[in-house]
């Protein structure tokens, strides 16, 4: 069984994205979908054949992007994110973090998106809205459709969004 999507939502996805000052309700919503998408809210965080780490299932390859071609250029925005880290295995397993640090993996995968200059969230987006931003900047090769999306999303994070 995953996490539940209210707690996800409440106590990691929403403090951390406020103690980076980009909260808003879409990204939110789209940080759910996400995690809902990609590891089935937490029913699978590592494995052989999973392309990524923790509930978002970021690679370690675009973990280190985010640091070395975004980060590098934001450094209070670096400096607030590293404090979301741990403060040794951080050092010593970095990647690991995206597995044990809910809300270190939480930050990354929405730098995922932020990174991206063309990345515009709308203010109210539909599911299909969200599905459509999550292949175009998270995950380009996916081969899931956008109803499949909508639907786990639906299924696991109902949060009153529509599908249209």
């Amino acid at each position: 069984m995953g996490i539940c999507a209210k707690e996800l939502q409440r106590w990691v996805i929403e403090p951390t994205l406020h103690t980076m000052d980009c909260w808003s309700p879409a990204l939110v919503q789209l940080l759910l979908a996400t995690a809902a998408q990609e590891s089935e809210l937490g029913q699978h965080i590592h494995g052989e054949h999973q392309r990524g780490l923790g509930i978002y299932q970021i690679s370690s390859r675009t973990h280190r992007n985010v640091w070395d071609r975004y980060l590098v250029h934001h450094p209070e925005l670096a400096s607030t994110v590293r404090g979301l880290a741990s403060q040794h295995d951080f050092l010593r397993h970095p990647h690991a973090e995206l597995t044990t640090n809910l809300s270190y993996a939480t930050a990354i995968a929405a730098l995922i998106y932020l990174r991206n200059r063309r990345f515009k969230l709308p203010e109210k987006p539909s599911v299909t809205t969200l599905a459509r931003l999550w292949r175009r900047y998270y995950h380009r090769n996916s081969h899931v459709s956008i109803d499949a999306f909508a639907d786990r999303y639906l299924t696991l994070a109902p949060s009153g969004l529509h599908a249209a």
